[in-house]
């Protein structure tokens, strides 16, 4: 249904309409459920630039990041950003980059386009800082997003793309057994410091059974690493009381220790780049020394190791 300016005028004069960009309006009581949540005002800030233009481009990179809900660097701009297969141009809070769609690349959005998670994730780490583009790649693995093969295929449609090599190595990098973006950086903190890549969410088995289940794990030095974020002890999950939190987290630790496992917890300010040093030298002496005696302890993998150590793809 079709309105007229006069029409269209009073709507925005009585603050029922919201002016998105030149001839696209949005209802107010629409808009306003956006408020609060900077992701679906992107989504709706995405849909008022595509309506605006001739059809053709999709929705790309950080911006179907956010569609998709992987996780988007927090200094990453609000800049709607698209493909198109024949234009590049630039506009008011938009860019257009000219690339190939394939169609298996494309999804939906309303009744626009946009890139599937794997394309977007390939688009995304040509341009990202490495670390941020594993810790994306991780988190959609993690939470079956996509598979490895998809994000692997989406690499390699890519080949010959400017940046590829980045997303390779990021690629190369991920690994979907990381749970927080914690473990991923403290993942890649360990191999910048020339440390070896460990395995991960290693369940640990004493002789009653089932002890602990840590973040990642030195088989030849018996040696457990534990990435401690604050909000797991200030803010726990389920509502459970912090203490009781601290409490079992030190307890399953010390029954650990018992068995001769050697743990190690890093934080966040522990992996930052300025302290690689400092890791190298916490960890180097405790991987040098082979566990000594018999093991009182069995290990449970979810699966096989992975294989490489790829220290020197870390910048």
């Amino acid at each position: 249904m079709g309105y007229r300016p006069d029409e269209i005028r009073a709507e925005l004069a009585s603050g029922r309409w919201h002016r998105l960009r030149r001839g696209v309006y949005i209802r107010a009581v629409d808009l306003q459920a956006t408020a609060g949540d900077a992701r679906a005002r992107h989504v709706v800030d995405c849909i008022a630039v595509l309506a605006s233009l001739r059809p053709g481009p999709v929705v790309s990179h950080a911006s179907a990041a956010r569609v998709h809900r992987l996780l988007v660097p927090a200094g990453v701009d609000d800049t709607v950003r698209l493909t198109d297969g024949v234009q590049w141009r630039r506009g008011r809070g938009y860019v257009v980059t000219r690339a190939s769609l394939p169609t298996g690349d494309v999804g939906r959005l309303e009744a626009h386009g946009v890139t599937t998670p794997a394309r977007t994730l390939v688009d995304c780490a040509r341009e990202w800082d490495l670390v941020d583009s594993v810790v994306a790649m991780d988190a959609a693995l993690q939470h079956g997003v996509l598979s490895r093969e998809d994000l692997h295929e989406a690499v390699l449609r890519a080949t010959h793309w400017v940046g590829i090599g980045d997303a390779a190595r990021a690629f190369g990098l991920a690994d979907g057994l990381a749970e927080s973006p914690l473990e991923s950086r403290g993942r890649l903190a360990l191999l910048a410091a020339g440390l070896p890549r460990p395995e991960l969410q290693v369940e640990l088995h004493g002789p009653r059974g089932p002890l602990a289940r840590v973040d990642a794990w030195y088989e030849h030095a018996a040696v457990a690493i534990e990435f401690d974020g604050r909000v797991k002890y200030l803010d726990p999950f389920d509502g459970r009381d912090p203490g009781e939190v601290l409490w079992r987290e030190k307890r399953r630790e010390d029954l650990v220790r018992e068995l001769g496992v050697r743990v190690v917890r890093l934080t966040q300010e522990d992996v930052l780049p300025r302290r690689r040093a400092d890791l190298a030298a916490r960890l180097t002496p405790l991987l040098a020394a082979p566990l000594a005696g018999v093991r009182r302890f069995t290990v449970v993998r979810r699966r096989e190791p992975a294989v490489g150590g790829l220290a020197g793809a870390v910048r």
